[in-house]
C-alpha cells in the first residue's frame, strides 16, 4: 500500500490565498476549508486508500519556550486563522483521520506518522505532501519520499541532496546554519547555504563539529538544531489500518453544503469502498497534547 500524509496547515494558506487571488480581496468564511476538502478528496478519487492530515489546532508550541522569535499567530489573519477548527471537523467528517497538534506542530505530526508507518512492511512508500524543507529530513530511500503538490516534484533522498547538499538525516544540522525565516530563528551570521552544506559534509553531525567552527555560537548552533529537529514519537496510530479511507460519515452532507460546496457529499459517497452503507466515524487518538513538554529527541 502507499501511505500519503498531507501537511493540512500548509494547504489551509494555499486555498486562502489562492481564493482571495479571485474573489477581489473578499474571503469566503469556508472558501479555503472547502478547498483543503477539495483536494484530499481528489486523492481519494485518484486511488489513494490510505491517508492522513496533520494540522496545527494551535500556531505555537513548545519550540516558542525554546526561542522567543519563534513563529506565533500574531501575524496570520483572522480570517484564515477561524478556518482551522472547521477544516479537523471536516475532514473528520470526511472519515479521514487527523491530526490536531496542540504542543507538537503539523510538521512533528507528520514525521511522527511517517515513522509509524514506516515500520510496516506492508507499505511501500510514504509520500510526504508538504515543500516544508523540515520534512526532508523524513526522506527515506525513495520509500518515504517528499512531494511538492504545485511542482509535482517527488523527492527521494538522492534529489534532497541535490537540493540542499546534504543527506536528509543531515537537514536539521544544515537548518540549524543556515536558519529558517518562516519558522523565525535566523541561523549562524555569515553561514549561507553553501558554507553549512559543505560544513555538515566534512563534520557531519552538530555536535561532532570542532569547537572553532562555531566560536562563541556553539549553544546557538545546537539550540536551532533542536527547534529545525522534527518529533517522531507522537502516538498517533497503532497501526496503518487506521488510516484506510472507508467513506464520509452521515455528518459529512451538512457540512459540506454548510462550506457552500454540497457536491463533495455526493463525490464522496460516490468514492467510498462499499457504498451499500455509511461508513463509521474514523478512530481518533484526539488532539495531539500532552502536560509534558517534549525534550530532544533519543
Amino acid at each position: 500500500m502507499i501511505v500519503h500524509l498531507v501537511d493540512g496547515t500548509y494547504e489551509l494558506f494555499r486555498h486562502f490565498y489562492g481564493l482571495r487571488r479571485f474573489t477581489q480581496g473578499e474571503d469566503p468564511p469556508f472558501g479555503a476549508v472547502a478547498g483543503v476538502l477539495q483536494t484530499v478528496l481528489q486523492m481519494i478519487e485518484q486511488g489513494a486508500t490510505h491517508l492522513g492530515v496533520a494540522t496545527d489546532h494551535v500556531i505555537e508550541s513548545f519550540r516558542n519556550g525554546l526561542w522567543p522569535g519563534y513563529k506565533t499567530s500574531a501575524g496570520v489573519e483572522r480570517a484564515l486563522l477561524a478556518q482551522f477548527h472547521p477544516l479537523e471537523d471536516a475532514l473528520v467528517a470526511m472519515g479521514v483521520a487527523v491530526w490536531p497538534m496542540v504542543e507538537l506542530e503539523a510538521d512533528d505530526a507528520l514525521a511522527s506518522a511517517a515513522a509509524l508507518a514506516a515500520r510496516d512492511r506492508n507499505v511501500e512508500k510514504i509520500c510526504i505532501w508538504t515543500p516544508d524543507k523540515d520534512l526532508a529530513q523524513c526522506v527515506v530511500g525513495d520509500r518515504v519520499v517528499q512531494v511538492e503538490r504545485r511542482t509535482g516534484v517527488i523527492r527521494g533522498a538522492t534529489a534532497v541532496r541535490e537540493k540542499f547538499g546534504v543527506d536528509p538525516e543531515r537537514i536539521p544540522d544544515y537548518l540549524a546554519l543556515v536558519g529558517d525565516t518562516s519558522d523565525g530563528y535566523p541561523g549562524l551570521p555569515g553561514i549561507g547555504k553553501v558554507t553549512a552544506a559543505r560544513l555538515v559534509n566534512r563534520h557531519g553531525a552538530l555536535e561532532d563539529f570542532p569547537a572553532e567552527a562555531f566560536g562563541a555560537n556553539r549553544e546557538l548552533a545546537l539550540l536551532f538544531k533542536d527547534l529545525a529537529t522534527l518529533r517522531t514519537t507522537a502516538p498517533l496510530f497503532r497501526t496503518v489500518d487506521a488510516l484506510a479511507w472507508r467513506g464520509p460519515t452521515p455528518a459529512f452532507e451538512t457540512l459540506a453544503s454548510r462550506f457552500g460546496a454540497p457536491r463533495l457529499w455526493t463525490r464522496a459517497r460516490a468514492a467510498r469502498p462499499d457504498s451499500t452503507a455509511p461508513a463509521p466515524p474514523p478512530r481518533s487518538r484526539g488532539r495531539q497534547s500532552s502536560k509534558r513538554r517534549p525534550g530532544r529527541p533519543d
